[in-house]
């Protein structure tokens, strides 16, 4: 066999299984979002983006991503660095805080439950200090904000570690001749980390950030859980189309405005973090 096909042979199970199980649905989708009674029509997006509970729904899910991965990625930077700087218990660390990748998303969401609920054990713990006089209902209607709170906490300890991983990959792939270096110059831990670290972990950035952010948009579980229909967001809306009111059409066009909504960030978080030509790390 000619040397050259050899590339194309070995990617070709890859691009049969994206043509299967991505391209195919993907037109399907696209086909029940723009078809009207036979014919093509953008009267689903129309009543999607018209129906009430639409500029709702995408204000949550905007506020939930703006909240949650500004922290996840100060905390998944913070934890990177502690881990590639110990000497002893590296794996146990990085393996106890991975453990919620293990965790389903409405697992997460009922762990978080069984902590806000009304016989929970915030509750148990306020009554046990006298904080409070008898159990108070915080998933309720009446406190959006802490609703909001406990969907966000459970958010940052679920999905954290997806981009820690990724980040310690990173900062492992980074020579320890340029901390060295920097440390001679005098530069202080600050410095190493703001001028040899960041930029040189941007492509890691760029995974981590595109990635969480894609995933903050799709959230659906753990609201689901933790505010029912208190706090609609987007995936809920579409959950809701599809199964409860049983319209495929507005369903699909839900996916495809998310879908917009993912790749348009996507775009922006690759040309904030466009990584420089012949960079090697």
């Amino acid at each position: 066999m000619n040397a050259r096909y050899l590339p194309y042979l070995l990617i070709l199970p890859v691009t049969l299984f994206l043509c299967l199980f991505f391209l195919y649905p993907f037109i399907l989708v696209a086909q029940q979002a723009f078809s009207v009674d036979g014919g093509w029509s953008l009267k689903n997006f129309e009543d999607v983006i018209g129906y009430w509970k639409f500029p709702i729904s995408f204000q949550n899910t905007m506020l939930l991503a703006a909240a949650v991965v500004p922290v996840q990625l100060a905390l998944a930077l913070l934890m990177a660095t502690m881990v590639n700087r110990m000497k002893k218990g590296r794996d146990l660390i990085l393996y106890v805080w991975t453990i919620p990748l293990g965790i389903s998303d409405l697992a997460a969401g009922i762990i978080w439950l069984a902590i806000f609920e009304q016989s929970g054990f915030l509750n148990s713990m306020m009554q046990a200090v006298g904080a409070i006089d008898r159990p108070t209902n915080f998933l309720s209607y009446q406190n959006p904000g802490i609703v909001f709170l406990a969907i966000a906490l459970a958010e940052i300890w679920r999905a954290t570690a997806i981009m820690l991983v990724i980040l310690v990959a990173g900062i492992g792939l980074i020579p320890k001749e340029y901390y060295e270096a920097a440390e001679v110059f005098g530069a202080s831990p600050w410095k190493r980390f703001t001028r040899v670290t960041l930029p040189l972990l941007r492509p890691s950035l760029q995974t981590a950030l595109v990635l969480r952010v894609i995933l903050a948009f799709e959230i659906f579980a753990v609201v689901a859980a933790l505010g029912g229909t208190l706090f609609p967001v987007l995936m809920g809306e579409t959950y809701a189309y599809q199964f409860d009111l049983l319209n495929n059409g507005a369903a699909a066009a839900m996916a495809l405005i998310i879908l917009a909504i993912s790749i348009a960030f996507t775009l922006i978080i690759m040309r904030a973090l466009r990584v420089p030509k012949g960079a090697t790390i």
